[in-house]
């Protein structure tokens, strides 16, 4: 017999600018991750620490900072007992996802019944350069193309194949991300569930990256880094970032022995595979089958928070779906582009605002978190809000 599986609450880090500039240039990736997970775990003081079954945590690069099984390591270094287990998760962009889900299964097969889901990235320490990293086979087999391993290009091939998408919608969408997130931050939506980390450069207390005088002349003069004819620029992509997220997800038994209170109740989740070249399009399929597993179509769905890798790829959705990209219930707070996308960890960051959402919208029942997955992939949630009233 299946259990409901419950998103309790999230929290995450400040997003930094990865490289030299950056705030956590000097930090390590599994600290900003135990930091996260400590704020977590003091916003459920009731919440025995040995109570937890298990702890997911995922990165993109396994390694230095951000290897040695992180779920285990970050959380003895949140000071999780020795008795909590934990394990490490990568399904690149989509590893907090992953994270979630996975436990997610688990509670929901009865044999968990309260977890930690998050994710970290430290982009500055720990570049991409998954063409290093690729087995020749892959191209040499035609799996993967020169284009496969390069995020950029995959975005600039779905500006070729969606012609409808030109450089001027990516432009406009990418600015509505930035004035909705600064927007947001003035309103002290986002600032509620980040938790301060104490860096020697300072304490990082805000997302670094927000761009609120961003305008179209702005983005129209940005140079295409990866064709001189291209559409795709540092204005209408996701910026490089280091940062960390962290969930709790419990069960029915859990929320009624600790007195949680559910923010979502998780629905359905799907994954699924698209070629790598056209990476940007694996929300689409994703989705699909999300909602065919939950009984339920677009048309039930309120309220979407779509991971904002490039604008091209979540245009690509929304026409796709038929969704207007301007809607208000459409990434309300703005998005990667604007707050960052620290890789493995952004999965999460979209259900706390998700959660969010739900909060301000009880009118609302469903809504669902997207996102598209390097390599070709797409993940995406269904979720019901807990506050609903018809």
């Amino acid at each position: 017999m299946s259990r409901s599986v419950f998103f309790i609450d999230g929290v995450r880090s400040p997003f930094g600018r990865a490289g030299a500039k950056g705030v956590f240039r000097d930090t390590r990736a599994d600290d900003i991750a135990a930091g996260v997970l400590k704020g977590l775990l003091q916003r459920s003081p009731a919440l025995p620490p040995d109570a937890i079954d298990d702890v997911a945590i995922a990165a993109t690069t396994h390694e230095g900072d951000q290897g040695l099984t992180l779920g285990r390591t970050v959380g003895l270094l949140a000071g999780l007992p020795t008795s909590v287990p934990g394990f490490a998760i990568d399904r690149m962009c989509a590893g907090a996802m992953t994270s979630i889900t996975t436990l997610g299964a688990g509670i929901g097969f009865g044999q968990i019944e309260i977890a930690i889901a998050g994710g970290v990235e430290h982009m500055g320490r720990h570049p991409m350069e998954f063409d290093q990293k690729a087995n020749p086979a892959l191209f040499e087999l035609g799996i993967f193309t020169e284009d496969s391993l390069f995020m950029g290009r995959t975005a600039e091939n779905l500006h070729d194949q969606l012609p409808a998408i030109t450089k001027k919608r990516a432009d406009e969408f990418a600015m509505q991300s930035q004035q909705r997130a600064w927007a947001a931050y003035e309103a002290g939506g986002p600032q509620v569930d980040l938790i301060t980390i104490d860096t020697v450069h300072g304490a990082a207390d805000r997302d670094e990256q927000l761009r609120p005088a961003t305008t179209i002349e702005g983005l129209e003069s940005l140079s295409p880094p990866f064709r001189t004819d291209g559409r795709v620029t540092a204005g209408n992509a996701s910026p490089l970032t280091d940062g960390a997220t962290m969930s709790l997800i419990a069960g029915d038994d859990a929320v009624a022995k600790f007195d949680l209170k559910p923010s979502m109740r998780l629905v359905s989740y799907a994954f699924a595979g698209v070629s790598p070249d056209s990476m940007g399009l694996g929300p689409i399929p994703a989705t699909d089958k999300a909602l065919a597993l939950a009984g339920l179509t677009m048309d039930d769905i309120g309220l979407w928070e779509v991971n904002e890798a490039f604008a091209v790829q979540v245009l690509a959705f929304a026409d796709h779906f038929n969704i207007d990209s301007q809607s208000p219930f459409f990434n309300p707070w703005g998005g990667a582009i604007a707050m960052g996308h620290p890789l493995a960890a952004s999965g999460v960051r979209l259900a706390i605002q998700l959660a969010r959402h739900f909060e301000n919208n009880p009118d609302i029942r469903y809504g669902l978190t997207t996102m598209c997955v390097g390599l070709g992939q797409g993940g995406t949630v269904v979720w019901e809000n807990p506050h609903f009233s018809a």
